[in-house]
């Protein structure tokens, strides 16, 4: 099972790209945190504090796709500095508006937050969609699970980390802290590209139809991204459930708890899953993710009530097992159907579905949470797995062109 990590450890730079890739994407899910309370304790209001964070969240997903394409054409590590150095910058200054103008001001945080978010480092499409280049078979599987797995971890210790700093000083450092790591990460990330010969744009001796022709074009692009958005969904709205449960039952350290150990089952299961060898069944491994879901709808209020925080904990520990092998599976289908130049816009387009997830999960699960309680919100996150489902099913497999092993 550890043959194909022996064989990305083989590869040069590999290690260091997924490293800086991974760190790269730390501070995204530390920000919104800082960012609440920032604002709500400028404002005063938990509700304004939700659209200042949307506004930064929609800046990212309507720049995701147009920094793709410009990474693809123009190259990603001359984009990924220019764009890391503006986004730190920019959130430093986020970090002091509350300082400098009184709480009726906050439109016009509103307005610097979606801006700060345009310019986003693309870390995330640029490092998926370089793996097809340096790597093939069983190794380019098990780099998207380590991939996945690393993702999920960093959304266990960011919000950590921010929360810490946020309790030991207070909002403005944690921003400011935010996009300083932003900054440092993304430079290093643009060094390692350029040292594996990736910083440019991507080559090709020919355009071929493919190539030419519009990105949706192609099949099963369009039903890869949209079972993006129902897989973010479906997660999202089971963490807004148990969120929600915790403070209920007044232990909202419990949210924290049980967060961590679907981090931990999740980080398992893809460790697990990128040791496997074969073509794996991106199918099967939602379905699986589907299951995960629908077992915690018969342990939360009020269909079990009261609900036992250690079986809802050995569910998630359990389910969460299949969320990285799930995810890492779709996004290396993703980068197969996509033709080699346009592959990081593909990535910057997923990033788009994923924060329309984001948008779409969270008034709905909170609808839920409102007007039936936990169970039904973890009933409504069963619904868009299985739209998942039937999404995965109607994705067709691709086989990814030979790529020799960069040296």
């Amino acid at each position: 099972m550890l043959q194909p990590y022996r064989e990305l450890a083989a590869v040069p730079r590999v290690p260091g790209l997924l490293t800086w890739a991974t760190l790269g994407r730390l501070h995204m899910t530390g920000t919104p945190l800082a960012m609440s309370f920032l604002v709500a304790g400028w404002t005063g209001s938990y509700a304004l504090a939700g659209v200042i964070g949307a506004a930064l969240l929609t800046g990212l997903g309507v720049a995701g796709p147009v920094r793709g394409r410009t990474a693809d054409r123009r190259g990603a590590a001359g984009l990924i500095v220019f764009t890391g150095v503006c986004y730190g910058v920019g959130l430093a200054v986020l970090a002091f508006i509350p300082v400098w103008l009184p709480s009726s001001w906050w439109p016009l945080m509103a307005v610097a937050a979606f801006t700060v978010g345009l310019f986003n480092p693309p870390v995330i499409p640029v490092g998926r969609a370089i793996w097809p280049r340096l790597l093939s078979g069983s190794a380019l599987n098990s780099v998207y699970s380590v991939d996945a797995t690393l993702t999920e971890l960093m959304y266990a210790v960011g919000p950590i980390l921010a929360a810490t700093l946020v309790a030991a000083v207070n909002p403005e450092v944690s921003l400011v802290i935010s996009g300083a790591l932003a900054t440092m990460a993304t430079l290093g990330f643009a060094r390692m590209l350029k040292l594996a010969g990736l910083g440019g744009p991507v080559p090709t001796t020919q355009h071929t139809k493919s190539q030419r022709a519009g990105l949706f074009n192609v099949r099963g692009v369009i039903a890869s991204l949209a079972l993006s958005f129902f897989l973010v969904s479906a997660l999202l709205m089971v963490d807004m459930t148990i969120v929600a449960w915790a403070r209920n039952v007044g232990l909202p350290i419990l949210a924290g708890v049980l967060g961590a150990v679907w981090a931990v089952g999740s980080a398992v299961g893809g460790l697990v899953a990128g040791g496997m060898t074969g073509k794996p069944n991106l199918t099967r491994r939602v379905v699986l993710n589907l299951v995960g879901v629908a077992a915690l709808v018969p342990v939360l209020p009020p269909v079990h009530d009261p609900a036992s925080p250690w079986l809802i904990g050995l569910v998630l520990l359990l389910g969460g097992a299949a969320i990285a092998p799930a995810v890492a599976t779709a996004n290396a289908r993703l980068g197969e159907l996509a033709p080699e130049t346009r592959r990081t816009e593909a990535y910057g387009w997923l990033s788009t579905a994923s924060t329309a997830g984001f948008a779409f999960a969270m008034p709905t699960s909170g609808f839920l949470l409102d007007h039936g309680g936990p169970s039904f919100a973890a009933g409504g996150a069963v619904v868009m797995a299985v739209f998942g489902v039937l999404l995965a099913m109607r994705i067709p497999a691709a086989k990814p062109a030979p790529v020799p092993v960069l040296s």
